[in-house]
């Protein structure tokens, strides 16, 4: 099923020998160039009552008739699940994402995804790429993700955090007593021998990862972490590379480290965390609407919270 949105306008004389999917794309930036073209190809465009190709060149003064199809996707069904909705305006919603809930269905996870649960809150996002989820986080990694409301909306917001003008900082709790912050700038690049990992390899794609130290304990550093670009499973890999593994991790944590004579409860709490100590705390982007900063925040849940509060415990008593 689709959806239609029709956009009458005249070409500017500016546009003058520039190609046709290039002058709409600048004239109606709220769509990619090759959703454009997409359409041109489709016949939803017509210029003086006439189908254009999309390399037609523009003269200047023609009437340009656009009807923008937007396909309702099936498929996914929606799904009542609860959600924290930590923004939410006319554009888009930030959502607090909980560990262990998956963003989108794929291999062997059919539903009870976050995408599930948003087509059910908000049944319009059928018509929005993804249910309108503009980038990911791992299951179980907690914390904040940007949905659009509208196709438009996510056509801007995909187009920055391609342009990295998307700010996301996260907090992790990492094995090992880092000296100083520092950036990581290593490619990665599917495992060679081990296809479900990412690695550290020659002829990966650029990774670049900066970290600065929050808080230093015996064995291990609370640490917030920004990154310059956003490849799959990009701070646990830079950062086990590094020889910092995130705790908990279960594909790139390694062996369970521990402070030497650390309390039973202590070495309990570090041996059974559940999932990899990395949260999504905050975004920060220009508004895909009118421009304005926006800044978006979540705390630390509670079992990282629990395990900050453990390992300072232990700081203190060991003193």
């Amino acid at each position: 099923m689709e959806e239609f949105r029709t956009h009458s306008l005249e070409l500017p004389a500016a546009e003058a020998g520039s190609r046709l999917d290039q002058a709409l794309a600048r004239l109606l930036p709220q769509y990619s160039r090759a959703r454009i073209q997409s359409w041109i190809e489709a016949g939803a465009v017509r210029v003086d009552g006439h189908a254009p190709r999309a390399r037609d060149r523009v003269l200047g003064g023609e009437r340009v008739v656009l009807e923008a199809r937007f396909e309702v996707r099936d498929g996914v069904e929606p799904q009542s699940l609860p959600l924290t909705v930590i923004f939410e305006d006319p554009a888009l919603l930030v959502i607090d994402k909980p560990a262990g809930l998956v963003v989108h269905p794929g291999a062997g996870v059919r539903d009870r995804t976050l995408q599930n649960a948003l087509l059910a809150r908000e049944p319009a996002l059928a018509r929005v790429p993804r249910a309108g989820i503009v980038h990911r986080l791992d299951k179980d990694t907690s914390g904040l993700l940007l949905v659009a409301r509208t196709p438009e909306v996510h056509t801007v917001l995909v187009a920055q955090l391609a342009a990295r003008a998307i700010g996301r900082e996260y907090l992790a709790v990492c094995s090992g007593v880092m000296t100083g912050g520092g950036t990581i700038d290593r490619p990665i690049g599917r495992h060679l021998g081990l296809r479900t990992r990412m690695a550290v390899r020659a002829g990966g794609r650029e990774a670049v990862t900066h970290y600065r130290v929050v808080q230093r304990f015996r064995a291990h550093t609370l640490v917030r972490v920004s990154l310059g670009t956003g490849r799959t499973h990009q701070i646990r890999v830079h950062l086990a590379h590094a020889g910092y593994p995130v705790v908990g991790d279960p594909v790139y944590g390694g062996r369970r480290r521990l402070p030497r004579g650390a309390s039973a409860p202590l070495v309990e709490l570090l041996q059974a965390f559940p999932r990899q100590a990395l949260h999504a705390a905050r975004l920060t982007l220009a508004h895909p609407l009118d421009g304005r900063a926006l800044v978006v925040e979540s705390s630390l849940p509670a079992d990282i919270q629990a395990l900050v509060a453990a390992l300072e415990r232990d700081r203190q008593e060991k003193q």
